[in-house]
């Protein structure tokens, strides 16, 4: 009975520490690690996300670049940081859904490891195409493609990139088998399609907007169920009846395992906040990004996002043996 007790107390007592300290929080600087290289698409929505959560919080937010292995070293640093909340760390669907598939020792668990705060954004994907190929929307497009299917190719930013992914899940659906043409960044492989040396891409909107808009790339179809108002004579790739495709990629900001959920709850709170800036819809609305709804981005709801789209790639993924030893 004695040593139940005094167990108790001490429970007791470690509850009330991580209370107080919950309460208490934050108190100093927050670290928030992205995975990837400064100056890319991520790195420029977790800097702006960062700057507006900061002033919410009471404390800065700084931004600390850990690139390398398609996310996975600054994720795995994320993991192993203190659950204190602060450090957190900016994830994307490559991150916490295709890196759990495609390598065969990942760095880290991204269902186990990580307490889910809320999503940041997300943006349509189009499928594009090089100015000489004789198509202009989607019926056209899938009726050449399978007549040209051995000839063809398409480029993208990496094996494992939304890019590639992308197409990946669009080409399943079509049943088609094409060469993939994988070059080192999104900048490479738009330069590759302007220049003819692959026929396609499949590109999220804010590496791929300027180049569409301009003429110098082909924008066949946006690959959302939702039309893409930045283009809207571009009409969505499902709705021509010929693939279900629905895919988008999307950007999240995720806690250390263990984080006292009071933190969780006033990190997430501050995210919807600083996604209701208007400053900051505008800025990315430009470039195709959208926000959820407040209601939407919550902690239970991104969970459930990682395990859907973990079971969406995965069969398309071993499929395909795409793997990174």
């Amino acid at each position: 009975m004695r040593i139940a007790a005094i167990a108790a107390g001490a429970l007791f007592a470690l509850a009330a520490t991580s209370s107080a300290r919950a309460q208490a929080w934050p108190e100093k600087p927050i670290t928030l690690i992205m995975p990837f290289p400064a100056g890319g698409p991520s790195d420029a929505l977790g800097r702006a996300v960062a700057a507006r959560l900061g002033p919410r919080l009471g404390v800065p937010v700084v931004v600390e670049n850990v690139g390398g292995a398609g996310g996975s070293i600054g994720m795995q640093k994320l993991a192993r940081a203190a659950a204190d909340g602060y450090t957190i760390g900016f994830g994307t669907i490559g991150t916490h859904a295709a890196n759990m598939i495609m390598y065969r020792k990942p760095l880290y668990d991204a269902r186990k490891d990580f307490e889910p705060l809320g999503q940041v954004g997300s943006a349509p994907l189009l499928l594009l195409v090089k100015q000489s190929l004789p198509v202009n929307d989607f019926p056209q497009f899938a009726d050449y493609l399978q007549a040209h299917k051995t000839t063809m190719s398409y480029g993208s930013a990496g094996v494992g990139s939304i890019a590639h992914l992308a197409c990946l899940l669009l080409l399943s659906d079509m049943k088609a088998e094409v060469m993939h043409v994988p070059y080192k960044g999104v900048a490479p492989a738009m330069t590759g399609l302007m220049g003819g040396e692959t026929d396609f891409m499949c590109d999220q909107t804010t590496t791929s907007l300027a180049q569409a808009a301009s003429g110098r790339v082909r924008a066949v179809a946006v690959l959302t169920r939702e039309p893409f108002p930045g283009l809207p004579k571009v009409a969505t790739a499902q709705g021509s009846g010929r693939t279900t495709i629905d895919f988008r990629s999307w950007n999240a900001l995720f806690a250390p395992r263990g984080t006292p959920p009071a933190i969780v709850d006033k990190l997430n709170a501050a995210i919807n906040d600083a996604l209701a800036d208007p400053a900051l819809v505008r800025q990315m609305r430009d470039v195709g990004v959208e926000f959820p709804a407040r209601a939407d981005n919550t902690p239970g709801h991104l969970a459930r996002l990682v395990d859907s789209e973990i079971a969406r790639l995965r069969p398309i993924l071993q499929a395909k043996n795409v793997y990174i030893d």
